[in-house]
């Protein structure tokens, strides 16, 4: 049991310490129950991140365990006796009192809240994020400049006229410097000058030069456009004559073809006319179409009046005839 107990003490130094035994967190039961007792032995899981310790988002509210002293064992002693007391009814209160009775078959038991107002299970852990608004930071001040206070006394020396240097002596050297510099920046400029201007000759130069070969590059390419127009209108040109000596060497062909095949058509045709009548004499047509049908009219008629003749003449015959047999008769 002693050595369950968590320690807490200060080192004669001043610093503060802490051990404890390690253990494993207790899980987190679905419905509310009573809280463990510490000297009770649970089975867990070891997930640390149930343990108090572990540190888990801001550490604005971090719980910070107070540094006691070394817990009175009278005290001590006292709560465990307490807890063991705790325990004990605990137990028998689950032996002796009321107990539910046991689900029918095909039923089972649940836990339900008997509370007046209903509370919300879950096994999420409820917590609150706390912000809080800060001030800018101002910008720091400038940091003064750092002035040493004045020490010991303050002394002077004391210099004549001609002690440190000759004014026309040491001005001679300055004197040959800014000269000489000045005529070599003067010389450097006047050949920069004459470099340039060389420089602007060679550009111009090269300029005439440049459009003396552009000119001539152009009529190159005129001429080359020239004569490459004048080569596709030579080749279209011959094209059309090749075409048109075709175009009549086909026409030939198909007209001497065509005469060959008529050659021997034109009789046969003709003949097959003339033989069903489409060639004729207008002579002979004339004779048959005009005149021998009015002959055979002609001839009709006449042979009618001979017919009616002989019809009339028969019949004054037999008048003649009748009338003497009967004036014979009248006669006998």
């Amino acid at each position: 049991m002693a050595s369950s107990l968590q320690t807490q003490h200060e080192t004669q130094s001043g610093v503060y310490t802490f051990s404890s035994r390690p253990r494993a967190v207790p899980n987190r039961p679905k419905y509310r129950q009573d809280a463990p007792l510490l000297n009770e032995e649970q089975s867990s899981y070891g997930n640390i991140m149930y343990d108090r310790r572990v540190v888990r988002g801001n550490t604005y509210a971090q719980h910070i365990l107070p540094i006691t002293s070394q817990p009175d064992p009278v005290e001590f002693l006292r709560q465990q006796e307490a807890r063991k007391k705790a325990l004990s009814r605990k137990r028998l209160k689950e032996q002796f009192g009321p107990k539910t009775p046991e689900p029918l078959e095909g039923r089972m038991n649940i836990d339900v809240q008997t509370e007046m107002y209903l509370e919300e299970l879950s096994d999420h852990i409820e917590d609150v994020s706390v912000e809080c608004q800060t001030d800018m930071f101002l910008d720091k001040p400038a940091t003064p400049l750092f002035i040493p206070a004045k020490t010991g006394r303050d002394a002077a020396t004391q210099i004549e006229e001609g002690e440190l240097f000759d004014f026309d002596v040491e001005v001679q050297p300055v004197l040959q410097v800014l000269v000489g510099k000045t005529i070599e920046q003067a010389l450097l400029e006047v050949l920069e000058e004459e470099e340039l201007a060389n420089l602007r000759a060679q550009q111009q130069v090269f300029k005439e030069i440049r459009d003396a070969e552009l000119v001539e590059v152009q009529r190159l390419e005129e001429r080359e456009r020239r004569l490459r127009v004048e080569k596709e209108n030579r080749i279209k040109q011959q094209k059309a004559v090749l075409e048109k000596e075709k175009e009549t060497a086909d026409k030939i062909a198909a007209r001497a073809f065509a005469q060959q095949y008529l050659s021997d058509l034109l009789p046969s045709v003709y003949s097959n006319l003339k033989d069903c009548g489409y060639f004729y004499d207008p002579v002979q047509r004339d004779i048959e179409t005009g005149f021998l049908p009015w002959l055979m009219e002609e001839v009709t008629s006449t042979l009618e009046q001979r017919y009616v003749a002989r019809t009339v003449l028969d019949m004054l015959i037999q008048d003649v005839t009748n009338q003497r047999l009967e004036a014979f008769q009248m006669k006998e």
